[in-house]
């Protein structure tokens, strides 16, 4: 089970429960006697009652698959889903070049990445020619006529967006070591999700927006960060929204999007504590 059974917040919503249980019935009992001979049966049946309310508790914890977070003015919502079937903006990370070459090398296919391009894409090309012509990434373009053995040559800031077909905030997520695999310091995964956030107030428009644990894939992370689990992916995501101070406007919401595979792996009840 994810939720420990002595988890300290069903601790505490036990003892509030309790409480107020406690309280109705010294209440009622103030103008009711019970006999002697039921006095036993009735604290048993007492006992028993606030067992099946804890296991409840606890069991539904463990259910979960959606909470909900108050942030400021906005909601954030942690569920697992597909992110292509969300209404709204879509986020998918890119690595530092925007590649779009889907051969399991550089880009796997099943990964967010690959299906993007692969079945939401009719134009790779178009897409290559609208990620080097937009002005926005052009101010963000770190270096170019980098020397890859595969690949784009052009690498940009971490963090940098651009919007696609209305629907799609593409994103310059991971470095690419020599190998093309993907890396990050989790310094540069802090940073990353500073300016991601700044990047989709600039494009958001008032409009929910849908992103996917960044990160939970195949990400490789650095310098003592490579055991790092998803929830703390999912703690840093909710931190650095809230020091953005960005601020999603009325019936607009964010959502982050657990993987099906990663649910049971994530403690949605403890991300409460990030309100």
């Amino acid at each position: 089970m994810k939720v420990s059974i002595f988890d300290k917040d069903i601790l505490k919503q036990f003892s509030n429960i309790c409480a107020t249980i406690t309280a109705i019935l010294s209440a009622v009992l103030i103008f009711l006697d019970i006999p002697n001979k039921w006095r036993l049966t009735s604290g048993v049946v007492y006992v028993a009652f606030l067992c099946v309310i804890y296991i409840f508790l606890w069991r539904r914890a463990n259910r979960l698959r959606q909470v909900n977070i108050k942030i400021g003015v906005t909601t954030l919502i942690v569920k697992s889903g597909d992110i292509f079937e969300e209404d709204g903006l879509k986020a998918i990370a890119f690595n530092e070049y925007f590649d779009t070459t889907v051969d399991d090398k550089i880009i796997a296919k099943k990964s967010l990445n690959g299906q993007f391009i692969l079945n939401h894409i009719d134009d790779v090309a178009k897409l290559n020619s609208d990620i080097e012509s937009d002005d926005d990434l052009k101010n963000s373009i770190v270096e170019k006529e980098v020397k890859r053995k595969q690949g784009k040559m052009t690498q940009y800031k971490l963090g940098s967006s651009i919007l696609i077909n209305d629907e799609y905030i593409l994103t310059a997520f991971s470095r690419f070591n020599k190998n093309n695999q993907a890396e990050l310091t989790i310094q540069e995964y802090v940073n990353f999700l500073l300016t991601f956030w700044n990047e989709i107030n600039r494009l958001y428009a008032q409009r929910s927006v849908t992103v996917p644990v960044f990160g939970s894939g195949i990400t490789r992370f650095k310098n003592g960060f490579e055991d790092i689990d998803i929830n703390e992916l999912l703690r840093i995501m909710i931190w650095t929204f809230k020091v953005s101070k960005i601020k999603f406007a009325y019936l607009a919401k964010l959502t982050i999007i657990v993987h099906n595979d990663l649910l049971n792996q994530v403690n949605l009840y403890k991300l409460k504590e990030n309100e």
